[in-house]
């Protein structure tokens, strides 16, 4: 999950990092309010996740709370690369001397934690790597040990910061690595970690990736989700535990297994070339177990899809055997009507592996008119783009 700078800038702040005072508006009267509080002058910030916000005129500068209104005004309602502007930051300025980069990320290549920093901040990383890379230091971070003062020391000689500032990037960076490891964050990344005219360094940017998959252990991070931003059938499956992905397409997809899954989308695709250009409407994956109830909240999530014509089950019977998986197709169904959802869109059903046999004959002998029994994968992907096409 990527934050907004202003999410970053409060989590900095809680883990006792130099931020500047700052706060978040969504309408321009809002804006005033913390222009006020702030005094003097302040930079409204457009909060996007995306880059390239100065050159897109996503962030000015404002004396006082009335320019601080029309500033707001101008950047609120922006489209920045595809992005609306709902929210902006407002914080304090200060008289920057010098510009550094810091960041601490996964590197999944490696199998390793990484530290990269630079004194060539506020310009893109990349540039300065490919253009001077002995101005850049990538320092790999021992898990187990992480980063002490030690291996702050040697970051900072590395990246050869200027000695007066050593001792205050050799606190922010032990920190900084706490706060990467407290919330299970992928990236944190500062950009820029400048120095003022009071000699201070302050962290004046901050993006942040959290690692999703840690997120039973942060019911706090429930917060920072961007409500507006996530697909209410994925919220939907979110709540239902079940792994989908919306997508924009109109055969809808169930399988057991991630691999799969991903599998069934490519020949999906491959074969909707030949009807009209049909494609995949989602990914789900439900896992090992296939039971009725599991089975049902899949069917449900995927046929909530308007755009859905036709749906796919792609089971490969393993430890969950084959006809587990019919029945609990057959109870799913029953389920829905039970529900009071009426399921009038045809579903193409694909069994091999474990009791492919035995679950081919559930279906068969259920003979419900919506389930049509396809034994190859490439068949039912086929059957599946067809249907769905003369459902359009």
């Amino acid at each position: 999950m990527d934050l907004y700078e202003y999410q970053g800038r409060d989590l900095f702040e809680r883990h006792g990092l130099p931020v500047l005072a700052g706060g978040v508006a969504e309408t321009p009267e809002e804006a005033r309010a913390i222009a006020e509080r702030l005094g003097g002058r302040v930079v409204v910030k457009a909060q996007v996740k995306v880059g390239g916000r100065g050159k897109a005129g996503g962030v000015k500068l404002a004396d006082g709370p009335e320019e601080t209104v029309a500033r707001a005004t101008d950047i609120l309602g922006m489209d920045i690369k595809g992005h609306t502007v709902h929210k902006v930051m407002l914080a304090e300025t200060a008289d920057i001397l010098e510009e550094y980069y810091f960041s601490y990320l996964l590197d999944r290549a490696n199998r390793t934690f990484l530290c990269i920093a630079s004194v060539a901040g506020g310009m893109d990383i990349e540039q300065v790597a490919a253009e001077t890379p002995e101005r850049v230091a990538k320092v790999a971070i021992d898990a187990n040990k992480g980063v002490d003062v030690a291996t702050a020391k040697e970051i900072v000689a590395k990246a050869q910061f200027p000695a007066e500032v050593a001792d205050e990037i050799i606190e922010i960076a032990i920190k900084l690595w706490r706060a990467f490891v407290a919330e299970d964050a992928t990236l944190v990344e500062v950009n820029p970690l400048a120095k003022v005219a009071s000699g201070r360094v302050l962290l004046l940017d901050a993006k942040i990736t959290l690692d999703e998959n840690a997120g039973f252990r942060h019911p706090d991070h429930e917060a920072l989700v961007d409500q507006s931003a996530v697909d209410p059938l994925e919220q939907a499956a979110k709540a239902k535990d079940l792994n989908y992905v919306k997508l924009d397409g109109q055969v809808g997809i169930i399988g057991n297994g991630a691999g799969l899954v991903m599998s069934t989308l490519d020949v999906v695709a491959y074969a909707g070339e030949r009807h009209g250009n049909v494609k995949p409407a989602n990914f789900l994956d439900i896992g090992g177990g296939a039971s009725a109830a599991v089975m049902a909240n899949g069917l449900e999530i995927v046929l909530s899809d308007p755009s859905v014509k036709s749906v796919f089950v792609n089971v490969f019977g393993g430890i969950t055997a084959c006809d587990e998986v019919a029945n609990g197709i057959i109870q799913a169904l029953a389920l829905l009507e039970q529900r009071g959802e009426a399921v009038t869109k045809p579903l193409v059903v694909r069994l091999d592996g474990n009791n492919a046999e035995a679950g081919r004959a559930i279906l068969d002998g259920a003979a419900n008119p919506l389930v049509e029994r396809v034994d190859t994968m490439d068949g039912a992907a086929e059957r599946a783009a067809e249907l769905a096409a003369a459902g359009v």
